[in-house]
């Protein structure tokens, strides 16, 4: 995401597009500076952590990782994408010192926190190069006031391969040290299915290699949930609904706020949630703050579909949408065009970086509230050959 006024040279010059189905298209994509490098994040043993019930907690712990980078580096142009339960953000070289220390404080913050092993890497794009793959990126336009990137060129998909086999590995910062996770949040209620399903699918290019096919089938996925009302769409176009009491209200708390004044950040919520419910419901205004306004901007800036060399979705459709989208699944797999892996549930989550609700620009993660990516991707990956 960046704001509509991005400041980095080269994130402004990147094409931007308001159609999700020009995501297909290797044209609009532009390679990164080669001296740039990737950050990216994941929780070990994601998996077990979700059939516990922790997954609004893995999460958090995901999109953590981009608060926290995007807050140390002062930007908010950053290409970045948000994968259930981790992270991969873009940034030049010249951040480097910074980014390294965000990451190792926010694995310490990670692990002291929220329980829960955050494995992180950084990456120059050099060394992706150098493997014969690249990161292009574009820019797609979600509203008025939010772009989000899209990642093509097999680069990332290396990198966290690189990761999980133990390579650029950045260690956790000693104990005590804190990222600066401002903005971080996790407000709303779960999401439920209109339709009938929130489906969570992730397809990625098959052993063909056919990129030419893979780009058809992400547009005939795209052209399918298009059928079902604002294609899929798992927030109502007015905003979710508030929740008095957040779920994560906790582990906001142990974000944004020191042991001792937990309770105080934990109060200074369920009140502005409360004031918003009320003025929300009679239709009044605090200042310049309009609650129907920033619901509806919720809905519109939310990341329910993305490419990350590959195409996710988290989308509300009803079984005769999913069983098309499935068929052309099955279909493209047979073919060797590519792999998929989708997981169903009822909900779907929310987790937010909102710098300030007074403006438009704030960003909203969307995913399965039963495992959402995390599932998908080990169906996906069960089914590959060992």
């Amino acid at each position: 995401m960046e704001t509509a006024a991005a400041s980095d040279p080269f994130v402004a010059s990147l094409p931007a597009f308001a159609k999700f189905e020009s995501v297909a298209d290797i044209d609009n994509y532009r390679p990164l500076p080669d001296g740039w490098a990737l950050a990216t994040a994941d929780i070990v043993g994601s998996t077990k952590a979700i059939e516990t019930g922790r997954y609004k907690t893995v999460n958090m712990a995901g999109a953590s990782v981009i608060s926290a980078l995007l807050n140390a580096l002062g930007r908010q142009d950053l290409p970045f994408v948000f994968c259930g339960d981790g992270a991969l953000v873009a940034f030049p070289g010249s951040a480097m010192e910074p980014t390294r220390k965000a990451l190792a404080a926010v694995q310490r913050w990670v692990a002291d926190e929220l329980d829960l092993t955050l494995r992180a890497a950084i990456v120059p794009i050099k060394d992706i190069r150098a493997q014969g793959l690249d990161v292009r990126v574009a820019r797609f336009q979600a509203s008025d006031a939010v772009f989000y990137t899209m990642f093509a060129g097999g680069g990332g998909s290396w990198a966290e391969a690189e990761m999980k086999a133990g390579r650029y590995r950045i260690d956790p910062a000693p104990a005590g040290a804190r990222p600066d996770l401002t903005g971080l949040s996790c407000r709303w209620n779960p999401i439920e299915t209109r339709h009938g399903e929130i489906v969570s699918i992730i397809a990625t290019p098959g052993s063909s290699r056919d990129l030419r096919g893979f780009q058809f089938l992400a547009s005939d996925i795209i052209a399918i949930a298009g059928r079902q009302e604002r294609d899929g769409h798992p927030v109502p176009v007015n905003g979710p609904s508030y929740s008095l009491l957040p779920a994560g209200l906790d582990i906001e708390a142990r974000a944004t706020a020191p042991v001792g004044r937990r309770w105080l950040s934990k109060l200074w919520v369920v009140f502005l949630m409360a004031l918003t419910a009320v003025t929300d419901r009679y239709g009044w205004t605090i200042g310049s703050f309009d609650p129907k306004i920033y619901k509806r901007d919720v809905a519109s800036n939310s990341d329910f579909r993305k490419f990350d060399d590959g195409l996710k979705m988290t989308i509300d459709v009803d079984a005769d949408v999913l069983q098309r989208i499935e068929n052309r699944l099955k279909q493209a797999e047979e073919a060797g065009i590519c792999n998929y892996g989708l997981h169903r549930q009822k909900s779907a989550l929310m987790t937010c970086l909102v710098a300030s609700p007074l403006h438009r620009d704030h960003v909203h993660f969307i995913d399965g509230a039963a495992g959402g990516y995390a599932m998908a991707a080990a169906n996906l990956k069960a089914k590959l050959p060992v």
